[in-house]
């Protein structure tokens, strides 16, 4: 064991697993070949926070704030209701709810999510987001999200890189707001984000990518592995998530012709951000054991969960 090579992740059985498995696959005489080499990390919960609410959602809540303040008559309804009261409780009440299976109010959200896209060009919206990461701060721990990245995964994609993995994010968040910055926060080009993604159309008097006013899929559950071979053509040796959304994806990884290893954060440090996890994990935290799934505890396998302030 090198504690160079992680040292945000303390000795323990699941740090010890990890390298086991990293190990066999890129040495040896049962050595994987290096394009074989594939690992896919779910975003939101797993690299970065996501609580009280995805820090997509946030980006999203002060849109709907501005389009409700233009249009009064919208505060009424939700989520432009939820944007303009401050009610993080329903916004975060309805993603819960879809890991429960009930997408009652997810598809009241897309359907306001898609309206604030709808005629932008790409660039534009790349240009948006990268705004509004420069001055937004989580609204409990107060730091810039961009520090809110989880150190011990951060290591763990170089560590895999240094062994001939080509790593993925694979977010149920959507795509093109992730983009503008993963290479910095993580060292993942944008051609290795895949995600959730509005609808596309050319625009052929100025040469443009617009976006349309629809969802063209919902990169999540059953639709993670559909993603994962139709933009990278392999199996993955190595997945991880940390919610009942991400099983499928697990599943895949781990159920290949060589078993990989899926990794399950388990948020079970309760004092961090003053929001619990688990709700939307019960199913996947439940069926661990029985699935194979490496379980890493926040609390007992990780030294530290943020870089240190800038």
């Amino acid at each position: 064991m090198d504690d160079a090579t992680l040292p945000s992740w303390r000795d323990t059985p699941t740090r010890r697993a990890i390298e086991a498995f990293v190990t066999g696959v890129a040495t040896g005489p049962d050595a994987v070949p290096a394009e074989e080499r594939v690992a896919v990390f779910d975003n939101d919960g797993t690299l970065w926070t996501e609580k009280p609410m995805p820090t997509q959602l946030h980006y999203v809540v002060e849109r709907w704030r501005e389009v409700a303040l233009a249009d009064p008559s919208l505060a009424d309804t939700q989520p432009y209701r939820a944007a303009v009261t401050g009610d993080l409780a329903w916004l975060g009440a309805a993603v819960e709810k879809h890991y429960a299976g009930d997408d009652s109010d997810l598809g009241t959200i897309i359907a306001a999510l898609v309206g604030l896209t709808d005629g932008l060009d790409v660039e534009q919206y790349a240009a948006a987001v990268s705004a509004f990461f420069r001055t937004a701060r989580h609204p409990v721990l107060h730091r810039p999200y961009t520090e809110l990245v989880y150190q011990p995964m951060v290591e763990l994609l170089r560590y895999l890189e240094r062994h001939g993995f080509t790593c993925y994010i694979v977010s149920g968040g959507e795509r093109d707001f992730l983009r503008p910055l993963t290479q910095s926060i993580y060292g993942i080009p944008p051609e290795r984000v895949v995600g959730s993604a509005l609808g596309l159309t050319y625009d052929e008097a100025t040469g443009s990518v617009r976006y349309s006013p629809a969802l063209a899929f919902f990169d999540d559950g059953p639709e993670k592995p559909v993603r994962i071979w139709s933009r990278i053509g392999r199996r993955p040796l190595l997945a991880a998530g940390n919610s009942n959304g991400d099983m499928p994806m697990l599943d895949h990884a781990r159920r290949g012709p060589r078993q990989g290893l899926a990794l399950l954060i388990h948020h079970d440090d309760h004092d961090r951000d003053d929001a619990p996890y688990d709700a939307g994990a019960d199913k996947a935290l439940a069926a661990a054991r029985e699935r194979g799934y490496t379980v890493v505890s926040v609390r007992d396998d990780w030294a530290s969960v943020f870089p240190a302030p800038s």
